[in-house]
This record gives structure tokens, C-alpha cells and sequence, in this order.
């Protein structure tokens, strides 16, 4: 009588193979999505850091009202006080780090009802996308 043989057939350790392998590309998908939004994440941080800087240099040095309005894109010899003119060409060699980054600063006089405004924006180009993402921070002074 013979022994009954015992062991894996080739068939089942090729599907066991395959399997494996399915499940292994599923990770490796999951890991490049998860640098792709940590890579987004890192840009949309520095964008709000940026601009919310921008925001706090402006409350610190007030006078004239519109020193820091420089149109789009934002251009540091535009006018305004030395302080400003420091100011903005210290942040656009800041916003130039991100990639394709640029900024712009829009000045809204203060009416009987509302005070100055600035328009903050900072924008960029995130890697597979055609069109820039901007982040816009509305400060009030």
C-alpha cells in the first residue's frame, strides 16, 4: 500500500503566488497615494504659513494704509514704505519656494461701514495638475 503524499501542488502555490502579488501592488498603490497627500498637505501648509505671515507683517507696520498692495502678480518695488517694500520682497523670495509659486495683494480702501481689507493670495502648482492651486487669506486691518 502506498503512502499518501502529503505537500502543496504547483497549482495551489502559483495561486498563492498571485495573490500575494495582488496584495502587495494594493500597498504599494496605497504608500505612493499616501506621499502624494503628504506632498499636498506640505504644500497647502506652507501656502497658509505664507500668507497668514504676510497678514502679521502688514498689522505690524500700518502706515501708509495701501503700502503692501502690489496687484498679480505681487511686485516688491511697487510702492509703499521701505518697511513694506522689505516686507514683500522678504515673502515673494518665501513664496518662490513652492513650486511654480507665486503671490499677489489686493488693497480694498476702508468705507464709513467696513475697515481696510487685503486680499492675500498664494499660489502654485502641485505635480500632475495643469492649473495652479490658490490659497486666499482676506485680512481685515
Amino acid at each position: 500500500m502506498r503512502p499518501s503524499i502529503r505537500g502543496f501542488t504547483l497549482v495551489e502555490v502559483l495561486v498563492a503566488l498571485v495573490v500575494l502579488t495582488i496584495g502587495m501592488l494594493g500597498i504599494a498603490a496605497l504608500y505612493l497615494e499616501s506621499v502624494r497627500a503628504n506632498r499636498t498637505a506640505l504644500y497647502r501648509t506652507d501656502a497658509v504659513n505664507l500668507a497668514a505671515d504676510m497678514a502679521d507683517r502688514m498689522r505690524a507696520n500700518r502706515d501708509p494704509a495701501d503700502a503692501y498692495d502690489c496687484g498679480e502678480p505681487c511686485l516688491a518695488a511697487n510702492g509703499g514704505n521701505g518697511q513694506a517694500v522689505t516686507d514683500l520682497t522678504a515673502w515673494l523670495a518665501a513664496v518662490t519656494q513652492l513650486p511654480g509659486g507665486t503671490g499677489a495683494i489686493a488693497y480694498t480702501a476702508a468705507t464709513p461701514t467696513t475697515p481696510d481689507v487685503y486680499t492675500i493670495q498664494v499660489s502654485w502648482t502641485e505635480v500632475g495638475q495643469d492649473q495652479a492651486v490658490t490659497y486666499e487669506l482676506r485680512a481685515e486691518l
